[in-house]
């Protein structure tokens, strides 16, 4: 069976727009004809709200649902816990049941529960390099890859696109060991920076541990990612009025992004391009901020809003504005992965 490539968008900072990235541009790949599965491994499940009512969100995460789960029935809540839930006793991997938001995009949705699951992925991690039997380990560790190639599968799914918490725990580097690409989402600010500083070295310590891994299971019993993380590219949020800071700061922190980009993330030297040329950067995105309450209440993304959802006057320019800079950002990351 092939395996599906996996995009992952990832920052250990908070705040830099990634869940409504991903949401835009899962979007925007089903627009332009790909068939995509999004993953939501965030343990606060916000990609998963952003898709779907609140009252389909209540009956996803029902607790009498979940009491009879784990009693034993296996129609639980449709959710990646319920796939990987069986892991945690003496099961295995449960095929996911997901979500269609249209012909091309399905979601398999976020939950709470996920959190649970950290104590034991950093269990298995150093006994993975152990010399006895590998196979509870390994399937423990890929698991988050296992169900999103089972969810790609039956579908026909192109690309599977997976968002995640901003954290460096053993859940996002079981995510990350299940990735080939990864887009880097950034705000023009300090906490970015940092966010840069920490994050380069931990994808390449992860990109690392993972090959040795491996390494000490030369013929698995079941297929295995290989860990590639290989970045893509960075995205910076534009600066807006309504972010309370003046222009130049913004600018004094963006121009300082691809040197440090280059530094940390690619473990490269020399002198870097200016943020204006900078080849790592896949975009400079608006601020819709006008757009984003209308876009919560059609439950859609902005570039599909239309008059009936109030975008009228110049919110209508602003969403065929949104249209084309996500259509060219979508563009850019297929053309690198």
């Amino acid at each position: 069976m092939s395996k599906v490539p996996v995009l992952t968008f990832f920052n250990n900072k908070g705040g830099v727009g990634k869940t409504s990235l991903v949401y835009h541009l899962s979007w925007m790949f089903s627009e332009m004809g790909r068939r995509v599965v999004v993953v939501d491994l965030d343990p606060q499940a916000n990609l998963t709200s952003a898709f779907l009512p609140e009252e389909q969100l209540e009956k996803l995460w029902d607790l009498d649902c979940w009491e009879e789960f784990w009693e034993g029935s296996q129609a639980g809540p449709n959710t990646i816990f319920r796939c990987i839930q069986p892991l945690t006793e003496v099961g295995d991997i449960l095929q996911p049941i997901l979500t269609q938001i249209n012909s091309r995009l399905h979601l398999l949705p976020g939950d709470l529960r996920v959190a649970g699951f950290e104590d034991q992925l950093s269990t298995e991690w150093p006994l993975s390099l152990g010399s006895g039997s590998l196979y509870r380990p390994f399937r423990i560790l890929t698991a988050f890859w296992q169900a999103a190639q089972m969810a790609a599968h039956s579908v026909n799914a192109d690309l599977i696109m997976v968002d995640v918490g901003p954290h460096l725990g053993a859940i996002n580097r079981s995510a990350l060991i299940g990735t080939d690409h990864v887009v880097i989402p950034l705000a023009a600010d300090l906490f970015s920076m940092q966010g840069l500083s920490n994050l380069g070295p931990t994808l390449a310590r992860w990109r690392a541990d993972w090959k040795r891994r491996l390494e000490n299971w030369p013929s698995p019993s079941f297929p295995l990612p290989e860990g590639g993380m290989k970045p893509v590219g960075y995205v910076i949020q534009q600066h807006s009025e309504r972010l309370s800071r003046p222009v130049m700061a913004y600018k004094r922190w963006a121009d300082r992004i691809p040197a440090s980009y280059r530094k940390h993330v690619l473990d490269q030297s020399g002198e870097a391009p200016s943020q204006a040329s900078d080849p790592n950067c896949l975009a400079r995105l608006k601020n819709y901020r006008s757009l984003v309450p209308l876009a919560m209440e059609a439950r859609k993304p902005i570039f599909k809003l239309t008059s009936a959802d109030g975008a009228l006057g110049n919110h209508s320019y602003a969403v065929q504005d949104a249209g084309k800079d996500f259509r060219q950002l979508a563009k850019a990351i297929l053309a690198r992965i």
